[in-house]
């Protein structure tokens, strides 16, 4: 494709309504949102509010996306007989168990997006795994909530793997695949008993999202110093620095 712009990615094919406009969920303010913003910053009162649409989904039916993403999703995450892709469904029954939980959601595909770009750049790591540890990782912080009154990491951990396995199982994946993913699940907050690269890719994805959320006020230099110190992966590190710091 050399320079030329992603079709995804380009506004001139874009749709009416792939632009559009939610009021902020903190002040309720209107913020315009792009279909492939995973989140922006208020004007009026500074939160930063995830976009409650959207839509990372071109890589499903794009030619290019084998050459983009380094995989074939159609080829890797296909079962065999089923016509939709297994990561759709993973999406799908994420989705079905977080019910109307908007914010959990967005925040499992912005990690998903976030695990495919460091994968790329991260050679050899199973996309299967990745992507369903993506999708899944959080699953199990409802149960955590109900259960224990709280979505600690630690409780996340523990009722999230046992989520997870039948979803996996009722989706066709093999066992070891289902064993790779709990077990990053098991670990997604402590990273005490697992250091895979498919593991690492999960984390990095993971933080990428959560900085901007968690440490708002930190300055250049804290953030630096916190990037360095938590990221796992080359790309991921990369990554933050070039995202999360401010630009001069």
């Amino acid at each position: 494709m050399g320079n030329t712009m992603c079709p995804g990615q380009d506004t001139a094919f874009w749709k009416p309504g792939d632009i559009f406009e939610v009021p902020c969920s903190h002040c309720g303010q209107e913020m315009e949102f792009f279909k492939d913003d995973a989140s922006r910053r208020c004007t009026g009162c500074g939160a930063r509010v995830q976009n409650p649409k959207l839509n990372l989904g071109c890589a499903q039916w794009c030619e290019h996306a084998k050459e983009c993403l380094g995989y074939d999703p159609k080829e890797v995450m296909q079962a065999e007989g089923e016509e939709t892709p297994l990561v759709d469904r993973l999406v799908e029954a994420m989705k079905r168990t977080f019910g109307n939980d908007q914010r959990r959601i967005t925040h499992a595909l912005t990690v998903l997006e976030r695990a495919k770009e460091i994968m790329r750049a991260e050679k050899g790591a199973d996309p299967k795994v990745v992507l369903a540890a993506a999708v899944l990782h959080d699953i199990g912080i409802q149960e955590a909530e109900r259960k224990h009154g709280s979505n600690a990491g630690r409780w996340q951990e523990i009722e999230g793997p046992p989520i997870a396995e039948p979803i996996m199982k009722d989706l066709g994946l093999d066992e070891e695949t289902r064993d790779h993913v709990g077990r990053i699940i098991a670990n997604h907050h402590s990273a005490r008993g697992i250091d895979t690269l498919e593991f690492r890719i999960l984390w990095d994805a993971d933080w990428l999202v959560n900085i901007p959320e968690e440490y708002p006020g930190h300055t250049p230099e804290k953030l630096t110093a916190l990037i360095h110190k938590v990221f796992k992966t080359k790309s991921g590190r990369k990554l933050a620095l070039e995202r999360l710091l401010p630009q001069a």
